[in-house]
């Protein structure tokens, strides 16, 4: 990943309706019914929220139908946490 890729996730993440989201999506594949169903938010508001969030890739989206599934890109994720992760606090010895 591109360093402004980075950035994209991480503003997205930002906001704490799409960190709620988020947060729903890592235990697994959501209908846009059900994330719908948890928060208290319009259906044009969560479709904003959503777009965000695929438009940034951390999320992906799978049309069924009349209906919509949200599940997190792990790849964009790991690639996320690497970059994150790579810092001399995290290879310190304790």
């Amino acid at each position: 990943m591109e360093f402004p890729d980075y950035i994209d996730i991480l503003k997205a993440l930002g906001d704490n309706t799409r960190l709620q989201i988020f947060q729903m999506l890592r235990n697994g594949t959501l209908c846009a019914c059900k994330i719908l169903e948890q928060l208290n938010i319009t259906q044009p508001t969560l479709s904003h929220h959503m777009k965000v969030l695929c438009d940034c890739g951390l999320v992906k989206a799978e049309k069924d139908w009349k209906w919509t599934y949200y599940t997190i890109d792990c790849r964009k994720l790991q690639g996320l946490l690497a970059f994150l992760g790579d810092t001399k606090c995290m290879r310190e010895k304790k």
